[in-house]
């Protein structure tokens, strides 16, 4: 199976999103992977060698952040929460509609909000010279990260609810 083939068998999104989506599930699972490298080496060398991996603590902290939100903008364009649909079977179909589109823009302008925020945290971050204790990471440049994936979020969240309004369906709904 040709690498194309299995990419098309595994994600149904066309164009640049089936590519965005690889790409950003491809960071989170190198990150995830070199996560679970370094905690085995942390461990033997721990309780083997009474030697653990100096920086272990900051490194996988960095690493979480990264896998957590290299994904975010995965799960939010396939619509991959967790939904809860207590009241789906109670209302309408044209309520359920203005319920999403409400959540969807409190969703959007909180995620917009929150990255411009996240932004200026790490341009300060990075104007005050922060590093991490061991390591001397700089955590402006994992802030800022964190801020452009949240603002991709973002417009993933957008995406989605124009795709659900535009195909007619209604978030997991087939009534």
């Amino acid at each position: 199976m040709s690498f194309i083939s299995w990419l098309n068998a595994n994600y149904e999104e066309r164009g640049p999103m089936k590519w965005l989506a690889f790409f950003f599930e491809l960071i989170a699972a190198a990150t995830l992977f070199a996560l679970m490298i370094l905690t085995c080496v942390d461990v033997v060398g721990r309780y083997f060698f009474n030697h653990p991996v100096i920086g272990a603590t900051e490194l996988t902290e960095v690493g979480l952040a990264i896998v957590i939100f290299s994904v975010m903008p995965v799960v939010t364009w396939q619509g991959s929460h967790i939904v809860v649909d207590l009241i789906d079977a109670f209302i309408k179909k044209t309520y359920l509609r203005v319920l999403a589109f409400v959540s969807s823009m409190v969703i959007l302008s909180s995620l917009y909000f929150i990255s411009f925020r996240i932004w200026d945290v790490g341009s300060r971050m990075l104007r005050r010279n922060i590093t991490t204790e061991f390591l001397s990471i700089e955590t402006g440049l994992i802030v800022k990260y964190i801020a452009v994936l949240s603002f991709l979020t973002g417009i993933s969240a957008l995406l989605y609810f124009l795709f659900l309004v535009f195909t007619s369906k209604n978030s997991g709904e087939d009534k």
